[in-house]
């Protein structure tokens, strides 16, 4: 018998990568999502008799606890993400970001397994030049940061989790974020040809988005040996500046201009290194640079011209 997956938000940015890859990886996946953005991302799912879909709202209790029982591994996806987005709609963030999460784990029998991702922005303003480690102390800034660390502690004292703190994900998805700090700076870069960037030596990590999806993949398949624990998830090469980050795009697109100003500053104030050699360590290693996921994107845009559309502020209510 197949083992059966709940994947919430699995017509998201992520989602729209992991569910075909868990279905050709031989996994039974039910996808429930509110298709808050209108998206249609999924289609090439529907031929396989593996696949199923259900339009809902992780707010819908009675819906949940229907769909809970169904599955072995649940994976909740469904949030709102991003600083932005959670400033502007705080009771939705709280309500789908952490009371949902309670209420799930709340539900789960003994058996249930959760593959549960964080972000790395619980790190905060970090620890000056030392790397962030599992172990370090968790200070997050926004709401989103805030709601995201409380529920994996909820998940990780429950000990039926893995968890997953993503650095900042880049790379091209059928459901697109142009939002996302790489993705945006390489989309400026296409079509304006220039950025000004705000506190520029502020550092933070990178993955992409399809190592994202092989790395809770490999979390399912390791279970029992990585449960109850949390892993940084990101590319360890790649602890860099904004302003390092648009040197390296500039390589690929030289007529990139790159100015700073010293009048204004970045709403997101996060600066901190991650160390990732815990999930490494594991066996696990990213397949795509961010060197491959720039060229990447260059190619995404030449498709996506208006970029308007490809964000993460709407939908939700």
């Amino acid at each position: 018998m197949k083992t059966r997956v709940l994947v919430t938000g699995g017509a998201g940015y992520i989602g729209s990568i992991l569910v075909p890859a868990l279905l050709e990886g031989g996994y039974s996946v039910t996808v429930l999502d509110a298709l808050a953005f209108g998206q249609a991302t999924l289609l090439d799912c529907c031929g396989n008799p593996h696949f199923r879909f259900v339009a809902g709202d992780v707010r819908d209790e009675a819906l949940m606890d229907k769909e809970l029982v169904r599955h072995d591994v649940i994976v909740p996806l469904a949030a709102i993400v991003g600083a932005p987005a959670c400033k502007r709609l705080p009771a939705a963030a709280t309500a789908i970001n952490l009371d949902a999460i309670r209420f799930m784990s709340s539900r789960l029998s003994r058996d249930q397994r959760v593959i549960f991702p964080v972000t790395n922005s619980g790190y905060g303003i970090g620890e000056g030049d030392r790397e962030c480690t599992e172990e370090s102390p968790l200070r997050p800034i926004s709401l989103y940061g805030r709601t995201k660390v409380e529920a994996e502690a909820l998940l990780l004292e429950q000990g039926q989790a893995v968890t997953l703190r993503l650095a900042t994900v880049f790379g091209a998805s059928p459901r697109m974020r142009i939002d996302l700090l790489v993705n945006d700076f390489v989309y400026r870069a296409v079509y304006d040809r220039f950025v000004v960037l705000f506190e520029a030596h502020f550092r933070r990590n990178y993955i992409h988005v399809r190592d994202v999806a092989r790395a809770m993949m490999f979390a399912m398949d390791r279970f029992d040996s990585m449960r109850g624990q949390a892993y940084n998830c990101g590319l360890s090469d790649a602890n860099i500046s904004k302003r390092e980050l648009c040197e390296r795009i500039k390589v690929h697109l030289p007529n990139f201009h790159i100015l700073e100003s010293k009048v204004g500053e970045d709403p997101d104030k996060r600066d901190y290194i991650v160390s990732n050699a815990k999930l490494e360590a594991a066996g696990y290693g990213p397949n795509f640079s961010l060197d491959q996921g720039i060229q990447e994107l260059i190619k995404c845009y030449a498709i996506i011209r208006n970029g308007g559309r490809f964000d993460n502020l709407g939908g939700f209510a």
